[in-house]
């Protein structure tokens, strides 16, 4: 939660008449909290576009997997990377990165790779 609301919340407590019981304002304290946080969960960020670059220890992500499967698995986790650090769905593995990660064959990926990733505006 922002700071500010918090403390918000805690001058409203306080402003009360002094007979309620501890209680009453913990539970007081609580259901404005819920309330906020439930606010806080509809609202959603807006997502800019943005570009980050970042290292992949793609040794780390193809342990104990077998030898055939192991570059299309690296597409997979890439993919995967890529949607958790870019908050979409929607990722398109560049042609020039997927020739790197198979250029050494099936097996023997490279371990490990520099990442260009961009969040780009959906144009619909």
């Amino acid at each position: 939660l922002p700071r500010a609301p918090a403390v918000a919340i805690l001058a409203q407590v306080g402003s009360e008449s002094a007979t309620n019981s501890c209680h009453s304002t913990h539970s007081a304290l609580q259901t404005t909290a819920n309330k906020m946080a439930k606010a806080a969960k509809t609202t959603r960020k807006t997502v800019e576009p943005v570009v980050r670059d970042a290292t992949m220890h793609m040794h780390k992500y193809i342990h104990k997997i077998q030898f055939k499967r192991r570059a299309p698995r690296a597409i997979r986790e890439i993919r995967k990377f890529a949607a958790k650090a870019m908050l979409t769905k929607d990722i398109r593995i560049d042609t020039t990165l997927n020739r790197y990660i198979w250029s050494n064959g099936i097996r023997n990926l490279p371990r490990r790779i520099r990442v260009r990733m961009s969040r780009k505006r959906n144009e619909d």
